[in-house]
């Protein structure tokens, strides 16, 4: 399994939010604060804001903060918004290949794609917190 770019953005995104508990930071200052460009940046955090683990905020103070407490978000619930955690085609979708129902392999991909996403799960943004 292979993390697109995207995804990785969306992770340092997320841990940049997590060290600035309760502000509201800009695209500017994310992008910045990051090395991600801004264009690139606004795609995922629409995807980030769609899933719910961002909130936006209009205005001339506008931007970005956390919507939800970083415990209560892991790095599955990242990667379901930008990618599917698959690891191969048949895994994703049992008509997209013909031999899914007779191959022996099928159960092991679908196995291990479930094993992925329980790690992903309990993988949480707290760690990421600033110190005191």
């Amino acid at each position: 399994m292979r993390i697109k770019r995207e995804t990785d953005y969306a992770i340092r995104c997320v841990v940049h939010l997590v060290r600035r508990p309760g502000e509201v930071a800009s695209i500017e200052e994310i992008s910045k604060g990051i090395l991600v460009p801004k264009k690139f940046l606004a795609k995922i955090l629409q995807k980030l804001a769609g899933a719910g683990i961002v909130k936006s905020h209009r205005g001339a103070k506008g931007g970005f903060e956390l919507a939800r407490d970083p415990a209560l978000i892991n790095f599955l619930d990242i990667m379901e918004a930008i990618q599917p955690v698959e690891m191969n085609i048949c895994a994703m979708d049992d008509r997209l290949c013909s031999l899914s129902n007779a191959c022996a392999v099928h159960p092991v991909w679908v196995e291990v794609r479930e094993e992925v996403r329980a790690i992903l799960a309990i993988r949480n943004f707290a760690r990421f917190r600033a110190g005191p």
